[in-house]
């Protein structure tokens, strides 16, 4: 069983109140995800595709990220779950912003690494397959291929080295 802290619209914790992964979350409250774009220090961008089973499964995913823990701040929850869906393990991550839908907040971070491209760990359960691609391609994906259009906009928003 995965348990959440709530959180109300403005970001903080709602005392007493935690959530069960898969139960509704009630009208006004909050859950905490955080996602990690990694962009390799020769420009080009981690991709990682969903398993099958999922829900979009086979769709790309321009992030490594989930549901933080109960207890978990958004750098600990991105830190961990870049690990467990990639094996890099950075602690140069930075926030590039913060975007509320429905019932959850979105915290999103930039990781610049120089990790081996060809030693990324796929999660059991959770991703099939990566690839590097480029800027210019990640923002030119379709709908039908990635999973969430808002890191194309962060993307979009990033300088260019």
């Amino acid at each position: 069983m995965e348990l959440w802290d709530a959180y109300n619209k403005d970001f903080e914790k709602v005392n007493g109140t935690i959530f069960v992964r898969g139960e509704q979350i009630p009208n006004g409250l909050y859950h905490l995800v955080c996602d990690v774009l990694v962009k390799h220090t020769d420009g080009t961008f981690l991709l990682m595709q969903r398993d099958p089973r999922k829900h979009f499964g086979g769709m790309w995913e321009a992030t490594a990220g989930g549901s933080a823990l109960i207890g978990e701040n958004p750098l600990e929850c991105a830190k961990r779950e870049l690990t467990e869906e990639t094996g890099i393990v950075s602690s140069q991550l930075t926030e590039v912003g913060t975007v509320i839908s429905k019932d959850t907040i979105y915290v999103e971070y930039l990781c610049i690494t120089d990790w081996n491209k060809y030693d990324i760990t796929l999660q059991e359960g959770e991703t099939a397959a990566y690839r590097w691609v480029s800027r210019e391609a990640l923002l030119h994906m379709k709908k039908d291929e990635l999973v969430t259009e808002r890191m194309q906009k962060f993307i979009s928003e990033l300088e260019e080295d």
